[in-house]
């Protein structure tokens, strides 16, 4: 029930952008909730890579006194991955394209991740 729940979040966020190419929801301990991934993907391996950025980010922010981590942005030359809380026990991914507008990509995840977080 809830898979279903968090699955049709993640349609939702796909189907909001044509530059968002696939989408994710991780447990903070790499767990894969939800997934709506390329058939090349290791959903295990994303799910652990996702764990360990957003676990990266949150003790950097803290360190460096930068507040409550929101984010994490990764550019890369194929695209971007975004990361961010969706409440206390998950984490939300995003992949997207290499020419995507991340200010909507941005609001689009911010509300998928509220979503999530009262799912959870």
């Amino acid at each position: 029930m809830r898979a279903d729940l968090l699955n049709s979040i993640l349609s939702d966020l796909n189907g909001s952008s044509a530059d968002i190419e696939a989408s994710a929801v991780i447990s903070t301990d790499g767990l894969m909730m939800a997934a709506m991934l390329p058939a090349n993907m290791d959903e295990d391996r994303v799910g652990a890579m996702a764990a360990a950025m957003l676990s990266l980010g949150d003790r950097t922010a803290q360190e460096l006194e930068r507040g409550q981590l929101e984010q994490v942005l990764i550019k890369g030359d194929n695209g971007y991955v975004l990361m961010s809380h969706a409440g206390d026990e998950a984490v939300v991914a995003v992949l997207a394209k290499p020419e995507s507008r991340l200010g909507l990509i941005f609001l689009d995840v911010k509300r998928a991740a509220e979503a999530i977080a009262k799912t959870l």
